[in-house]
């Protein structure tokens, strides 16, 4: 009798030490907790600066998914592939009959890509004209083109890399749709861009050639389409030169935004 009356008085010590222990550490996360946010809170007062970069960033967070919500209405609730040239600004019907004049393609599904082009370009900061460049050289305007290596549709864009940017449109196979394709590939090139600091060394990254000798011409013909596109969308007379060869690119992978995007082109 008296051993189980010892058991009973170590086992209620027992317990009774481990609540004991329990609510002490229980006091000191909290109190740890309450350091770290008074320590928090006199950053935030003592350096402005903090906050602002905190607030930026959560804004940056919303816009990115607003963006997405947007992306994925317009696509859904806007399928036409076709537009006619003659409802277009007068510097966009222009673009869309010379480019079709020169890749021989209907002047109405290429009315709908320059809308999206400018659409999409204004909204990420990327040049219309730049974005049309891209996919002139890159596909030559064929929406079901694919290289070798696996990049697909008009901006070929390495699908199977950007998985992640397809998922909001409903998957890979996306990358066949017209305007889903172009909104991807103006979201890599945007990275790309912003990630080398220029135009010329985001072409680079994006057909993937930052770490090589050379880019097989990819840069000087789209620089040149890119030109030309300029000069039409100015009113010029600019000859209908033979299409350029068609780049078997792919976009490189891009990393976090940290320098300017390419300037937007004026608008009519």
């Amino acid at each position: 009798m008296k051993a189980v009356q010892r058991f009973g008085n170590s086992l209620q010590l027992v317990c009774s030490d481990a609540a004991s222990g329990f609510l002490y550490l229980a006091r000191s996360s909290f109190t740890l907790i309450g350091i770290a946010l008074v320590a928090a809170i006199v950053a935030l007062v003592q350096y402005p600066e903090i906050q602002d970069l905190g607030e930026s960033r959560l804004a940056e967070w919303v816009r990115e998914r607003q963006d997405a919500l947007t992306s994925i209405v317009s696509v859904s609730t806007n399928p036409s592939t076709a537009t006619n040239p003659a409802d277009l600004p007068k510097q966009q019907a222009a673009l869309a009959f010379w480019l079709g004049k020169k890749y021989a393609v209907a002047p109405e599904p290429l009315s709908a890509l320059v809308v999206q082009a400018y659409a999409v370009g204004g909204k990420q900061k990327v040049d219309p004209l730049l974005i049309l460049a891209v996919m002139a050289v890159e596909s030559g305007f064929n929406p079901f083109a694919q290289s070798p290596v696996g990049a697909q549709g008009l901006m070929q864009v390495m699908t199977k890399v950007h998985t992640d940017k397809y998922e909001r449109f409903g998957g890979n196979l996306a990358a066949f749709d017209p305007v889903t394709n172009l909104r991807v590939g103006v979201l890599v090139l945007r990275e790309c861009i912003q990630r080398t600091g220029s135009v010329e060394d985001g072409l680079r990254a994006y057909v993937g050639a930052s770490n090589l000798e050379g880019d097989g011409g990819y840069v000087d013909k789209v620089m040149a389409e890119y030109a030309r596109l300029i000069a039409v969308a100015e009113g010029r007379k600019v000859p209908v030169l033979p299409a350029p060869v068609v780049a078997q690119a792919q976009a490189a992978v891009p990393a976090p935004a940290v320098a300017s995007t390419a300037e937007l082109a004026s608008n009519p």
